[in-house]
């Protein structure tokens, strides 16, 4: 009997699981504007229209408006006073979504203009819809008005002005106020909320240039919203996990963008991919912006990887209500991807839109106003400080009071076991003592944690700097190659560079890696032959070259001058040691680490070296430079010369 029972619960239990999928099924098929026109109130239509998640899941913002207009129309000849106020308000909003700020602003005005006639709800979707436009349009002087509007309304949503800061370029001050407002009002369980605060935190990290200590605070972001995603404990509600698939998508977005800054183009790519695909179906074009940013990251990055194709068809897209900045950016890749490929008119002409951008007048007031601006919220900032002093005052009177209270009820208590504890109070001494000793030392041991992680922050934030630093003497001697005429000038400055890039590879490495001490050598060594490859573009890539130094590490004391030495070496060996084919080529290093002890062996099969290599050792800057740097390495440098070929080898400590 009980067997049978649960084979007929386990089948309804089926019939009811089918029942509802196919429900969810043919909710989510179902048109937000169907359901809307099959409403027979207008406030019934308005609840449609704010409360669907994704309103626009089949039918465009578009063919909202004309659906809305009619029933506008229909409202103003019927003098159906409420019914035209709804409408208004929904046609508002849907002229904001399309990106036609300048129509929604002024139908949100004339709104709100008439005050009066709105209820607290219509009030504070039109303010939002001005506060949104505003932001859109870099009017910050009125954005600032409307959420000092709001404050004086009562509503509590949206009054904060850490956007605004970030808007201005004032990320540090953004992160600050941010961190100080928001933080305190999420709990630790609060995994969603601490997800979006990680996120927040991340992206001015990233817009004040911060990338290694964004993509720290990202992660974490990404761990909350994880935990969050998968806790079967909490009930989620549809609106949140709708948020979570875009929120993922978002902290993929930023860290693929720290990537393009960090110059890690490979690992960017994917990153911005997904997080575009994602974002672009937002409901109600939440993340526009967000996908035009990373699309132009994109390009950026696909550029640099030579990518030329992939990088046009990015740059190609129809970018809709595209920002001033964004548009200097557009303008930019699309000059460099013409100087690529070298069509230098079509470079012009971009470079010339740039220039009429930067030039213009709109510009220029521009930084008058956000000058202005940052006095009215710095004055906006005065009087949120004295309402927080005012609401501490208020809130330490009232724990006086308590604590007063308190204190005489214990004394109470306390005249009444004071006998008993005396006996007591040599342990409880000594004991709180102890606790008061462990906090301490726990506290210190927290206070050398977090002064040991800035560190290395700081660290990888240096040499990432040093490596940029370095980068930008390299496209100087580009620039210098370009202008000079001379072919023994221009092989000396390509030299140059290729030393240049060899110092700069070794500061790359040890921002990258996790130990900041050393280098290891293997993963060097071959980003550095692929270094010199590039600038050899004619010879060198049909050449067999094997590396041994799996597992060697070295620090940066001996991997500048090993680094400049193999530089030499293997620049040579792809100018001189093979003038006339390089398909047998080939090139053996070999370096190892035995306690203190290193042996370096360099060896390739070409023609050699020229007979008169001692009586020209003083004369060549190569040779030269080699010694120099091995005398560094407290070592002399050994030549061998072979039949074929050459041989380079030294011993150090």
């Amino acid at each position: 009997m009980a067997h049978y029972l649960r084979k007929l619960f386990s089948g309804l239990f089926f019939v009811l699981l089918l029942n509802v999928s196919a429900q969810s099924i043919e909710n989510e098929d179902r048109s937000v504007l169907k359901e809307f026109q099959d409403a027979n109130l207008p406030e019934s239509r308005f609840e449609v229209f704010f409360n669907s998640i994704n309103r626009y899941n089949q039918n465009s913002a578009y063919d909202w408006l004309d659906t809305v207009k009619v029933y506008l129309s229909n409202a103003q000849k019927t003098n159906d006073t409420v019914a035209v106020r709804l409408y208004s308000v929904m046609q508002t909003q849907l002229y904001n979504d399309l990106g036609e700020y300048d129509k929604s602003t002024a139908l949100a005005k004339e709104l709100f203009e008439s005050k009066d006639s709105l209820n607290y709800d219509l009030r504070k979707i039109v303010l939002n819809v001005l506060d949104d436009n505003y932001a859109n349009l870099q009017l910050y002087d009125k954005q600032i008005e409307i959420r000092k509007k709001k404050r004086e309304l009562g509503f509590t949503d949206d009054i904060a002005f850490y956007d605004i800061y970030s808007n201005l370029g004032l990320h540090t001050k953004a992160r600050n106020q941010y961190i100080m407002e928001v933080k305190p009002t999420i709990a630790d369980n609060e995994n969603f909320k601490l997800a979006k605060y990680h996120n927040k935190v991340g992206n001015y990290l990233r817009l004040d240039n911060s990338a290694p200590t964004a993509i720290s605070e990202f992660k974490k972001a990404n761990g909350y919203l994880v935990v969050f995603v998968n806790d079967i404990s909490v009930q989620k509600t549809e609106e949140q996990l709708f948020e979570s698939d875009f929120l993922k998508a978002e902290i993929e977005g930023n860290i693929g963008k720290c990537h393009v800054l960090l110059h890690e183009y490979e690992e960017a790519i994917p990153l911005l991919e997904s997080s575009i695909e994602v974002l672009k179906t937002s409901p109600n074009n939440n993340h526009k912006s967000e996908v035009i940013e990373n699309t132009l990251n994109l390009a950026d990055a696909n550029l640099r990887l030579e990518k030329f194709s992939a990088a046009k068809k990015n740059l190609d897209l129809d970018f809709d209500s595209i920002s001033m900045l964004q548009s200097i950016k557009r303008n930019s890749l699309l000059a460099a991807y013409y100087d690529r490929i070298e069509n230098f008119k079509n470079a012009a002409t971009y470079y010339k839109r740039n220039e009429r951008i930067k030039d213009s007048l709109a510009q220029k007031q521009s930084s008058i106003i956000k000058q202005q601006l940052v006095t009215i919220v710095a004055n906006e900032d005065m009087e949120n400080s004295r309402l927080l002093i005012e609401e501490q005052k208020r809130i330490n009177e009232q724990a006086r009071d308590e604590m007063k209270a308190k204190d005489e009820r214990i004394n109470l208590v306390f005249i009444s076991l004071i006998f008993t504890l005396l006996g007591f109070a040599g342990l409880v001494y000594a004991y709180l003592k102890s606790i008061k000793n462990q906090r301490l030392i726990a506290e210190q041991k927290h206070i050398i944690e977090n002064a040991l992680v800035e560190k290395d922050s700081l660290l990888k934030e240096i040499h990432h700097r040093v490596k940029n630093n370095l980068q930008m003497v390299s496209s100087l001697l580009s620039l210098q190659t370009k202008n000079t005429r001379s072919k023994s000038a221009i092989e000396a400055l390509e030299e140059g560079k290729s030393r240049v890039k060899a110092m700069a590879l070794i500061h790359q490495k040890l921002y990258q890696n996790d130990d900041l001490s050393v280098i290891e050598m293997q993963g060097y060594i071959e980003s550095l032959i692929n270094s010199v490859q590039s600038v050899y573009k004619k010879g060198g890539h049909n050449i067999s070259i094997t590396i041994d130094a799996e597992g060697t590490e070295l620090d940066i004391d001996r991997a500048i001058p090993f680094g400049l030495i193999l530089n030499e070496l293997v620049s040579n060996s792809f100018k001189y040691a093979f003038p006339e084919n390089d398909e047998n080529g080939k090139i053996y290093i070999h370096l190892r680490k035995n306690g203190e002890q290193g042996y370096f062996e360099y060896t390739d099969n070409g023609v050699g070296l020229p007979e008169d290599t001692e009586e020209r050792t003083h004369s060549s800057m190569g040779i030269r430079l080699m010694n120099r740097l091995v005398n560094q390495l407290q070592s002399k440098l050994n030549i061998d010369k072979a039949d074929e070929g050459v041989r380079f080898w030294f011993n150090f400590n």
